[in-house]
């Protein structure tokens, strides 16, 4: 290939670069990320139209065998009832320690807004409804991966429970401690993502989110929330000021 050859070819490569580009911004769906719009974030837009336009809305990721499963340290929070630890918020943390002196027997998790049904249900409610186990990669946002089985109830049936309404677009999640966050409608209904109480065949331990937390297997580990106490459905994306993921630095979409 001659200097002027390559040129060209790097010509061609960027204007088929920049046509994609331009067919994912505005490539037509019902949900738009949160970036859109905002140029500093543009690279986030892209890579959330490229994985709906070009991966199967099911698609799955990798499951592992119980001989790959590794140690899988706790980060972020690790006790929201600890008024002396990261994340204590004094709104709720309180009360979290009171549900965990218990064993969290009079812990409930609402699921509300724009449902047919807002419910409030137990742990061992949720353990009733159909299970799922999986073992999966952690990946973090900090360099490390883990891999570690999850069981817990598809986020899925929780919403068929409760009877989502047709303009619902996005699933928010609320924790004990400060944080906040929320997925798509594709997420929410994906068949890995759960709501986990177990993790390598026990109870979810306190450091790594109990009793409940979310497993989102496509997107990065911090996607999946620990500690949650309510779940809204909406029709609209909230960002969540500054305990959501976007004023703190973090992707909305962190898929993988």
């Amino acid at each position: 290939m001659t200097d002027t050859d390559e040129i060209w070819s790097r010509r061609r490569l960027l204007r088929s670069a920049v046509g994609a580009s331009g067919l994912l911004l505005a490539g037509c769906g019902q949900t738009e990320p949160p970036t859109y719009g905002n140029l500093l974030r543009m690279g986030d837009y892209v890579t959330y139209k490229a994985h709906r336009l070009f991966l199967p809305e099911q698609s799955l990721a990798r499951e592992y065998n119980r001989s790959d499963i590794s140690p899988i340290p706790a980060t972020g929070t690790v006790d929201p009832g600890n008024p002396d630890a990261y994340g204590f918020n004094p709104t709720y943390g309180e009360n979290y320690a009171r549900l965990h002196r218990g064993k969290f027997a009079d812990w409930r998790i609402s699921v509300e807004g724009s449902v047919v049904r807002p419910a409030t249900f137990s742990l061992a409610d949720l353990q009733r409804m159909p299970a799922r186990t999986q073992i999966t990669r952690h990946t973090c946002e900090e360099g490390w991966s883990a891999i570690a089985e999850w069981t817990g109830v598809p986020l899925s049936h929780v919403l068929q429970t409760v009877g989502i309404l047709p303009e619902a677009r996005y699933v928010q999640f609320f924790a004990y401690d400060y944080f906040a966050d929320g997925i798509d409608m594709l997420d929410a209904l994906h068949p890995q993502t759960i709501l986990a109480y177990g993790l390598n065949g026990r109870s979810l331990p306190l450091a790594h989110g109990a009793p409940l937390r979310l497993r989102v297997e496509r997107q990065i580990g911090y996607k999946s929330m620990k500690f949650l106490r309510r779940i809204v459905v909406t029709d609209k994306f909230e960002d969540h000021g500054v305990f959501g993921p976007l004023q703190n630095g973090w992707s909305w979409y962190a898929g993988i």
